[in-house]
């Protein structure tokens, strides 16, 4: 089984592209759905404990902890330290469920692919890109999202023009819909030519 990680900065259209492999009908782990089934999870007691006052009912409240950690990188690195190892576990749990299937292709969708060491653990990388202003616009206009979060976020990611050096297909969502859809369906015949 090929395993194809997909990633992308904030605001590259990763979710979109993520939806047009599964569209196409290639099986997606998703890390930032993950997350939120941990923060909902039990696992949330040891994010609490951590991060007192940082859940709500047992679900993580996602402000107030972004609260917590903004443009503290300790704070961010043991909230890491929290999470990551269990994204892992179910990302494993999810490519060995793919493999039993028998496909030839998974897709795991890893947002810091490469700030996390992640892509030693696939076989290809696909990145998502689009203009840096396409990018800013898609990113100020999500609800609550400041010029001061975005420019802590981007500080936390490996820059585009990087990812794209180091990936094996590059998809651009600047170019509309349809564009992008075609670099997926070009990418997974691309794939499927090298499995056999």
């Amino acid at each position: 089984m090929l395993i194809v990680g997909l990633t992308g900065s904030i605001g590259m259209g990763k979710s979109t592209t993520a939806q047009m492999f599964r569209e196409e009908g290639v099986a997606v782990h998703d890390s930032d759905a993950a997350v939120h089934a941990i923060y909902r999870g039990p696992q949330s007691e040891a994010i609490e404990r951590a991060f007192p006052g940082s859940t709500r009912d047992g679900v993580v409240d996602r402000a107030r902890l972004a609260a917590m950690t903004l443009g503290r990188p300790e704070e961010i690195a043991r909230l890491e330290s929290i999470v990551h190892p269990l994204v892992q576990e179910l990302r494993r749990a999810f490519l060995a469920a793919e493999r039993e299937r028998g496909v030839a292709i998974s897709v795991v969708d890893v947002p810091l692919l490469y700030e996390t060491g992640a892509e030693k653990a696939v076989d290809k990388i696909v990145v998502v890109t689009a203009s840096p202003e396409i990018q800013r616009e898609r990113v100020l206009a999500r609800p609550g999202m400041t010029e001061e979060k975005f420019s802590a976020i981007l500080a936390r990611q490996l820059p585009d023009s990087q990812k794209r050096e180091r990936a094996d297909f590059v998809v651009h969502t600047d170019r509309g819909l349809e564009a992008a859809r075609e670099e997926v369906r070009a990418i997974i015949a691309a794939l499927r030519q090298e499995k056999n």
